[in-house]
């Protein structure tokens, strides 16, 4: 008598998506909507991006609104100097600091725009 292995049992496939291993491909607002933890990831990461986005506009303008009253501080004949009959203080924080925040406020709106535009562009993706 030989020892002979004996043949491998034969398995019949059947189609690759039964079983315990079915999970269909989702869309990412399908994911969303489910409020799964691959669709809380998502939300995550644009609240994030959103977040520090507004900590750098708020970070750029106490930079340069704060550093008006330091100005002043260090160098104090600015406090008493005058630009055409005006004094200077005036014209730093009542005439020259509104176009800044005017300008920071419209990136502030364009680059929040991208992020979502960029945002929904994944989402809206097949």
């Amino acid at each position: 008598m030989t020892d002979t292995p004996a043949a491998p049992r034969r398995v019949r496939v059947t189609h690759p998506s039964t079983g315990a291993g079915d999970r269909r491909r989702r869309s990412v607002s399908s994911e969303i909507d489910a409020q799964t933890e691959l669709g809380e990831v998502f939300m995550r990461s644009l609240m994030r991006s959103q977040l520090r986005l507004a900590f750098a506009v708020t970070t750029v303008v106490g930079l340069t609104i704060g550093v008006v009253p330091v100005l002043f501080a260090l160098v104090p004949s600015t406090k008493s100097a005058q630009v055409l009959g005006i004094p200077l203080p005036w014209l730093l924080l009542g005439v020259a600091v509104y176009p800044c925040l005017v300008a920071l406020g419209w990136l502030y709106v364009r680059v929040a725009e991208r992020i979502e535009q960029t945002f929904s562009d994944l989402v809206d993706r097949s």
